[in-house]
């Protein structure tokens, strides 16, 4: 994959300019004073701070409520670009709902070896409470956030899938939203695919799974741990978005295994639960018994099929990075065909030659928690101090299970306003999928994370980073109404089920 970084705008060399699809975005840079980029990059998050659009810092005692740094600069997704990303996101999305049915269910990976039983069975991800349990219409990831980074300009590695409680999607419509506003000669320049209608498409998702028998329009609420949530401004905004109620386990009750919310009008009957609650609290019944932010009697009703729950309980199993090394042969056994889109090479720890071939080059690779998420429980190994390699070195021989290892990439760099003007820093990026019972809905854009610190690879906003408005450009055959289609309608792209 090489060390020097893909320049996402300039091309490989970088020799010839910008890209000639990407040629007006590098006309817009130099024509924009840098003031006048900084000006309306702070009016940005000057709204994002008003409208409460922060999150929260765990354990720190200050500025524990913090808005995620913005970037005035868009990245840019060709057409065609994006047409070889969906068909491989789709692929990878259908072989994780068909992945959980399975080891819920028949488990057929593992009795034909494809994976190794006690990966599964013995994984804390793995929920038993929940095996046996047919979700309605059979969707357990309904909501999927896979994170993508690219090394060259056809070159795109999924880093790691997520499919309990993806966040991010309202830093995305903000995002859009504020370039609009402060940016708009950028959509005369460019016809961008919108996204605005993702609260309307996650609702028609919702209701899309509800138990059979509810009817035409079936009570849908989002659950959320309240306030104190690192994502609570994303559960709210949602909710008011789609036009339902936001609810915590106080506001609903199981009576007789149906769900109801309690209303000054008195209960009413709840159909779909869009769940922002881990699996732990969901229900002290079933799994944490001093859970405050379940309902008890949730489970059962699900089990009854009574209610659908996004994401399903169990899900987390298959954010599990050792579960992501077996992705390939996961993709392959579901479809009968090769991933198209490729992990990053991964070392499992908990294989005795892979352990010793990062105790060897830990000073090269990057290691995380099996289970880690944000940032925290890594080790980036090349800009790590001695003292950080030799105690994740003391880590990985006292539990090797509990890690994974990957080669440091050389992630794609975008232009970025920093302090000194405009720079390349490097980026991931999280497009956002849809799973309901008519099939998988790709959402024309996400969330693009920056590191914002010179030659960081970290882009977690707990760690520094910042976001970026991900613009998908229309192909040519589209061609409309300039703002208006970047406004209007969201694109789709709809797959069928594995066998």
């Amino acid at each position: 994959m090489g060390t020097q970084a893909f320049d996402e705008i300039m091309g490989a060399g970088g020799q010839d300019g910008a890209r000639p699809e990407l040629a007006d975005l590098c006309r817009w840079l130099d024509e924009t004073p840098p003031d006048e980029l900084r000006r309306r990059q702070h009016s940005a998050e000057t709204t994002f701070r008003q409208l409460g659009i922060t999150f929260a810092v765990y354990g720190e005692s200050e500025a524990s409520e913090r808005i995620i740094p913005f970037d005035i600069v868009p990245r840019i997704f060709l057409a065609d670009e994006w047409e070889r990303l969906s068909a491989g996101l789709i692929q990878r999305v259908e072989a994780i709902n068909a992945f959980l049915v399975d080891i819920y269910g028949e488990r057929r990976i593992l009795k034909e070896g494809v994976l190794p039983a006690d990966l599964i069975l013995g994984n804390p991800q793995f929920r038993p409470e929940v095996a046996g349990i047919r979700p309605p219409h059979d969707v357990w990831a309904h909501i999927c956030g896979i994170d993508l980074v690219r090394t060259g300009p056809d070159e795109f590695f999924v880093l790691e899938d997520n499919a309990r409680t993806p966040s991010g999607v309202s830093y995305m419509l903000e995002n859009r939203e504020a370039m609009v506003r402060l940016c708009p000669e950028l959509f005369a320049k460019f016809r961008v695919a919108a996204v605005d209608s993702y609260p309307d498409m996650l609702l028609e998702t919702m209701k899309s799974v509800a138990p059979r028998g509810c009817g035409q329009n079936p009570n849908c609420v989002v659950l959320t741990p309240g306030h104190y949530n690192s994502a609570y401004y994303e559960h709210s905004f949602l909710a008011d978005s789609m036009g339902i109620e936001l609810v915590e386990a106080a506001d609903l009750v199981v009576d007789d295994d149906v769900v109801f919310m309690r209303t000054i009008a008195g209960r009413v009957k709840v159909d779909v639960i869009y769940r922002r609650v881990d699996d732990d609290f969901l229900d002290p019944l079933v799994f944490r018994p001093d859970s405050m932010l379940g309902v008890p009697g949730l489970i059962a009703a699900y089990a009854a099929g009574n209610v659908a729950i996004l994401n399903a309980p169990g899900n987390g199993i298959a954010d599990d990075k050792a579960i992501y090394s077996y992705m390939p042969e996961i993709v392959k056994f579901y479809s009968g065909g090769a991933p198209t889109l490729p992990n990053v090479e991964t070392y499992r720890c908990r294989e005795p030659d892979a352990l010793r071939y990062v105790l060897d080059h830990l000073d090269e690779l990057v290691v995380k928690l099996v289970d880690g998420s944000g940032g925290y429980g890594m080790l980036v190994g090349p800009t790590a101090s001695r003292a950080e390699i030799e105690r994740f070195r003391a880590a990985l021989i006292a539990e090797p299970h509990r890690y994974i290892a990957q080669p440091t990439l050389a992630l794609s760099t975008v232009p970025t306003l920093v302090e000194q003007g405009v720079a390349p820093r490097h980026v991931d990026f999280r497009p956002f999928l849809l799973t309901g019972s008519r099939g998988v809905q790709v959402v024309p854009g996400g969330l693009t994370r920056v590191a914002l610190r010179e030659g960081s690879l970290v882009v977690n906003s707990s760690q520094g980073g910042g976001t970026k408005d991900s613009f998908v450009l229309l192909p040519e055959h589209a061609r409309g109404g300039g703002m208006t289609q970047a406004m209007g309608g969201m694109t789709q792209t709809i797959g069928g089920g594995l066998a």
